[in-house]
């Protein structure tokens, strides 16, 4: 069945009555920024999400390699397995505004590639070596530690027997994350935008690094983090959608320029994100799509984003699904509810996704 997960934001204010009426609308997950200067910690209120509701699945939106150590991070994530009861799901990039605002860069292919190895033999019981780790670099090795014995690797111990191992899902927008979360981990959700050609790029990459795998175990899942505004009136909410547009297309360029097919038009917004994005400011970029003077052109922001009335983003979600899409991470509903109106932040759930399953049988 194909999967709708909202979006996780700066969410500090977020109720336990919210996350019963989230449940109640239909959705399948609810993701949680890992940001700590522009959010609450995602654990807390996962955790207190998982209490709330009985089928929501509660994922990080997304958690990174080095600000917690990854036998921190998997800790916390089986946690949530067992007070879920199974309902956890561990997202991860490189790195994003949680490292830029404590002065660091994305971690680098080396130590995300190492640290996803890390997590999935620490969320499936096995031990792990130790090494060195930004956070506890600086600490004295426990060799110094005059004790009879002392600890050799990292596990954790305390796993309940039986607990469902919780799937890891690899945030990617550049070819060499793809091949990465296509060999290691369970779930895949592409961060290009709603432009089917750019997906479709995406995916052969997965799957080609998938085949040239001889020992492939398990299947891969399918997402894809997009942009949706569902209301009856598409010029009014255009320039709501292209508010929202920088924010998710500078992951694409915060490193260079944007890999993968694009036409002139899509460079020529690419570049001015690039050149313009306020990372200070992020997560309250100007409406209308601003960057420091420079506007997204209307045609990039109707192909990267989904906006328009439900009959039209059904016919783009179904689009989207016919190239293996499984699963939707949506920005948009809830995002902006003083310009959508109250109808605006709930046509998506009642309309939508109804009709997106029952056309994706």
């Amino acid at each position: 069945m194909i999967e709708f997960w909202r979006a996780g934001g700066s969410m500090s204010a977020t109720s336990m009555a919210e996350a019963r009426q989230i449940e109640a609308q239909g959705w399948d997950g609810q993701m949680f920024m890992d940001s700590q200067s522009l959010s609450a910690d995602p654990y807390v209120m996962m955790g207190a999400w998982a209490v709330a509701t009985e089928r929501l699945k509660l994922s990080t939106g997304v958690t990174n390699p080095l600000t917690r150590h990854p036998a921190v991070t998997a800790a916390a994530a089986a946690s949530l397995q067992s007070l879920s009861k199974g309902r956890a799901v561990l997202g991860i990039g490189r790195g994003d505004s949680a490292l830029a605002y404590l002065g660091h860069a994305p971690a680098t292919l080396a130590v995300f590639r190492q640290a996803l190895v890390e997590l999935q033999t620490l969320l499936s019981g096995g031990e792990v070596a130790f090494g060195d780790h930004m956070s506890v670099a600086s600490a004295a090795s426990a060799e110094t530690l005059s004790l009879g014995d002392r600890p050799e690797a990292s596990r954790l111990q305390w796993l309940p027997e039986g607990l469902p191992k919780v799937p890891l899902d690899v945030a990617a927008t550049g070819p060499k994350v793809i091949e990465l979360a296509a060999t290691l981990a369970e779930r895949l959700t592409f961060s290009v935008g709603a432009i089917p050609e750019r997906l479709q790029w995406g995916i052969d990459i997965a799957r080609a690094a998938r085949a040239r795998q001889r020992d492939e175990k398990g299947t891969l899942s399918y997402g894809a983090q997009i942009i949706v505004v569902c209301h009856p009136d598409t010029d009014a909410m255009l320039p709501v959608a292209a508010g929202m547009v920088a924010p998710l297309a500078r992951f694409q360029v915060i490193q260079g320029d944007a890999a993968g097919p694009k036409s002139r038009e899509d460079e020529e917004n690419f570049a001015a994100i690039r050149r313009g994005y306020d990372m200070t400011r992020h997560g309250n970029v100007t409406p209308h799509g601003k960057i420091k003077g420079a506007s997204l052109a209307r045609e990039f922001v109707e192909r990267f984003a989904i906006v328009g009335p439900p009959d039209h983003c059904v016919e783009r979600l179904l689009e989207l699904i016919a190239l293996g899409i499984e699963r939707f991470v949506v920005v948009g509903p809830g995002f902006h509810p003083e310009a959508a109106g109250p109808k605006g932040t709930t046509l998506f759930a009642s309309e939508v996704i109804p009709a997106v399953r029952a056309a994706a049988r």
